[in-house]
């Protein structure tokens, strides 16, 4: 008989599987983050007692914590969330327990996604106050209705944002963020206030747009002047410093519409509470620049028949400019420059009357493209720029001597008159004083201008081999340009085309020549300071 045969069978014990659990909470914004006991642990406490009550099947809390404060629900950009997901990938996590489903996303599209991964690690999600688990089929179709609420709730909630933006942009009402350049920020009644040092660097910024007609130019000048873009101190004393300036920050400067006292909201503009810093007639003049500029080179190269020398015509004979006209033949379109003089008073009043535009064009392009293959030329025409420079910076130099004499002579006349008034209770002087306040304010404005501009003349230029290599690399892609781009590059080098009976005369930029070569430079990121000597 075999041992233990008489034995009674003793009972086989059953282990219960151990379920991870990871809680997981977020907070939208980050008020009373900081208190004792804030949103998050009570979200973390009621998930923690959900688990417990689980117990016996085997529930378990993971140490490790996952809280996201101060993250929108909007996206699964937040780091908590991350690490949560890399420990799910990673077999670390059996189920994932959320005070409210809403708490883990409010996007039904990312929520799908992030079901979609739980369910492929085999991740039960559990809601806490909405009693379900995706571990029933009738948990997942509860857990579809209530995103779809969060999801209109979220919708319905930026709408309404939405329109209250739209209406205090209405009213011209500042609603936070980096003041643009020229401004301080009156956060109480909601209004940008004029900071006058830097609304006078504005102003100059437009000036010597309108000058230079380039953004890499106009940027080189301003970084080596030391000037910086807008430096900022937000609400919680967080500082922002400036940076240098670059072709885009000089951009969305010259087309921001508050410098002339208006608030954009999208595409609509609204009278603002705020002062102009830069004149009506100024602001015109650069956008109608900016127009043939970079700034709108995607929009020009669309155009099927760009005028290529619109606005630099003119007639020799009248001194009047030419505008762009078009005829049909035979089913053919023709393009001609017109004498505005002719235009008005009849072609019989102008021998010059049209001329044809392709003709001219291909003239002046022609021209263009010879002094481009030319370095000797191009050395002549800078050698003429810097000496009309140094001329210029004699005149700017006897400029600002004069206006420093008269700040002085009106400051002195200004300490006699403040005598006088102690002196005596006399209306007169007091008119007098406060109109040579303004006089002395205008003087010190005209000289920062000069200053400004006597800085600036001083730059190096390019070295002209360097521009003649550059020019000559423009003249090979010449074929390959864009039409707008062409016109963006005759624009820049050519001041004046004028149109006489049997010839024609061209005026060059000598700027514009090595503007063309700075952005050449610019584009290989090659260095194009270096002085002509």
């Amino acid at each position: 008989m075999a041992k233990g045969r008489n034995r009674e069978e003793q009972p086989v014990a059953l282990v219960q599987p151990t379920v991870r659990c990871a809680v997981y909470t977020r907070k939208s914004t980050d008020e009373n983050l900081d208190s004792d006991f804030n949103s998050l642990d009570a979200q973390r406490e009621a998930a923690e007692s959900y688990i417990s009550s689980q117990r016996q099947q085997g529930w378990v809390v993971l140490p490790e914590q996952y809280d996201d404060g101060a993250y929108s629900g909007g996206n699964l950009e937040r780091p908590a969330l991350q690490r949560l997901l890399a420990d799910v990938h990673a077999g670390r996590v059996d189920a994932i327990v959320v005070y409210k489903i809403d708490r883990l996303s409010r996007s039904l599209l990312d929520f799908a996604r992030l079901m979609e991964d739980l369910d492929q690690n085999q991740v039960t999600l559990v809601s806490v106050t909405q009693q379900f688990s995706t571990s029933t089929s009738m948990g997942i179709l509860l857990r579809n209705i209530l995103l779809s609420f969060a999801q209109f709730e979220r919708e319905v909630t930026a709408e309404r944002i939405r329109d209250k933006i739209a209406a205090e942009k209405r009213r011209g009402k500042y609603l936070g963020g980096v003041p643009p350049l020229g401004y301080g920020v009156d956060r109480e009644r909601k209004r940008l206030v004029v900071n006058d040092e830097e609304a006078a660097l504005v102003r100059l910024i437009f000036h010597r747009y309108l000058e230079l007609r380039s953004f890499v130019a106009l940027g080189k000048e301003l970084n080596a002047s030391g000037h910086l873009t807008k430096s900022w101190t937000t609400k919680k004393g967080k500082v922002r410093p400036g940076r240098a300036w670059n072709k885009a920050h000089i951009y969305r400067l010259l087309t921001n519409p508050t410098y002339i006292g208006l608030t954009k909201h999208k595409d609509k503009r609204y009278p603002g509470l705020h002062e102009a810093v830069v004149e009506q007639p100024v602001w015109d003049q650069v956008q109608a620049a900016l127009t043939g500029n970079s700034g709108n080179r995607g929009k020009a190269r669309g155009a099927k028949k760009p005028a290529l020398l619109k606005g630099i015509i003119r007639c020799g004979h009248c001194g009047t400019s030419m505008g762009v006209t078009f005829t049909r033949k035979d089913g053919r379109t023709y393009r001609y420059y017109l004498c505005l003089h002719a235009n008005k008073n009849g072609y019989d009043a102008c021998p010059v009357k049209t001329v044809s535009a392709g003709t001219v064009e291909e003239a002046v392009t022609a021209q263009l493209r010879a002094m481009l293959r030319c370095p000797e030329e191009v050395g002549e025409i800078l050698q003429s720029m810097q000496k009309r420079r140094t001329e210029e910076r004699r005149k700017l130099g006897r400029e600002t001597t004069r206006l420093n004499r008269e700040i002085e002579e009106v400051k002195a006349k200004g300490t006699r008159l403040l005598q006088d008034e102690l002196d005596s209770a006399n209306g007169f002087v007091r008119e007098e004083l406060a109109r040579l306040e303004v006089r002395r304010n205008e003087l010190e404005d005209q000289l920062r201008r000069v200053e400004w501009e006597l800085e600036s003349s001083g730059r190096t230029w390019p070295a002209s081999g360097s521009v003649a290599v550059e020019l000559a690399r423009l003249d090979d892609m010449w074929d390959s340009l864009f039409p707008a781009e062409q016109e963006r590059v005759v624009r820049l080098l050519v001041e004046e085309v004028v149109v006489c009976e049997d010839h024609l005369e061209v005026a060059i930029r000598p700027d514009g020549l090595c503007s063309i070569a700075d952005e050449l430079m610019y584009e290989r990121g090659q260095d194009a300071t270096s002085s002509t000597g």
